[in-house]
């Protein structure tokens, strides 16, 4: 996809894969400020969900089980003893139909009944579309023939200063988030919305990544920086602003709108260099995520907005990542 700003978007049928982003930096030469790889075969090899759509369910469920219209459901556990992203074969690593239409991919997948231990036939639409605005809209929909739980996201990894070039922990970021959801030590969260006003996870007037990132802080230590979700509104439809990244070394600005409750920031702490992307390998905290979901481990706390999809109810959700200098 490709519009007449000369911003580019490539994408895979593998698991919804985002594999390349090209957009202009303050020097108005192009840069690409998503991880990712060059050939299918590294895609298809074992990575940290680089671009993928997640599904079904987004982040973590505890214990890899849940109950739902009192009916106990087994799912894979591969955290762990935690469900993660979807199990072992999550939405990230099956391939998907498509079609193209004008500057939009199409793209869906049928789960089948008991995929991953899921209940449901679940039929997912996602659509990618890149406008003359610079802005990556991602549309999900599913329907189910059974009550089954959802929570879909895309996991790409943004270097606002292109791929491969160091660290973002030069990166300020705005999270329109006074809450965030504290976790234990298996990234489980504990029930509690947390003020994030005196903390580090204080993003609310724009803040560099690094900043405060190795505070001693209990819930920084626990993820080895930030792997949180931030409550960025209520689980009704409207499209709100979300988030805003932006890098001083290149000029470019990302900004994020979402319909979902929650935001997922991720600082790519577990990077090591042990993968060789596009152009080298990715060290420690080289690219960051700003996953839009609902809440982990949602279907163990019935106050949070809830998961549930219903038979012949119809699940919608947006987001829109705007580019800009």
């Amino acid at each position: 996809m490709k519009n007449s700003h000369g911003t580019e978007i490539k994408a895979t049928n593998y698991g919804c894969i985002i594999t390349s982003i090209r957009v202009r930096d303050k020097n108005d030469s192009f840069r690409d400020i998503a991880l990712g790889f060059d050939t299918l075969n590294d895609y298809v090899s074992e990575h940290p969900y680089f671009g993928a759509v997640i599904g079904r369910y987004a982040n973590r469920i505890a214990w890899a089980e849940f109950e739902l219209n009192g009916e106990s459901y087994k799912l894979i556990a591969n955290n762990g003893r935690n469900h993660l992203h979807g199990g072992k074969k999550g939405f990230d690593k099956v391939i998907w139909d498509y079609e193209i239409s004008d500057n939009t991919l199409k793209l869906s997948y049928l789960s089948p009944d008991g995929e991953e231990g899921y209940p449901g036939n679940i039929k997912v639409k996602v659509n990618y579309s890149l406008t003359q605005d610079n802005e990556l809209i991602i549309s999900y929909e599913a329907l189910t023939d059974e009550d089954t739980v959802i929570n879909l996201t895309n996991h790409s990894y943004f270097n606002l200063n292109g791929e491969g070039s160091g660290s973002i922990l030069d990166h300020k970021l705005t999270l329109n988030a006074d809450y965030y959801i504290p976790t234990d030590s298996e990234s489980i969260p504990t029930g509690e919305l947390r003020s994030v006003i005196g903390t580090a996870f204080d993003f609310t007037q724009g803040t560099g990544i690094g900043e405060r990132i190795e505070d001693p802080d209990e819930q920084l230590a626990f993820a080895g920086g930030y792997d949180h979700n931030f409550i960025v509104g209520t689980s009704d439809s409207d499209l709100k602003p979300a988030a805003k990244l932006k890098s001083a070394e290149s000029g470019i600005k990302m900004e994020v709108y979402t319909t979902e409750p929650g935001i997922q920031l991720y600082s790519g702490n577990y990077l090591d260099g042990s993968l060789t992307g596009k152009s080298e390998n990715y060290e420690h905290r080289t690219g960051l995520c700003l996953e839009t979901q609902h809440y982990p481990d949602s279907p163990h706390f019935p106050d949070f907005p809830t998961t549930v999809l219903k038979k012949g109810d119809v699940f919608k959700s947006e987001t829109i990542y705007r580019f800009y200098r």
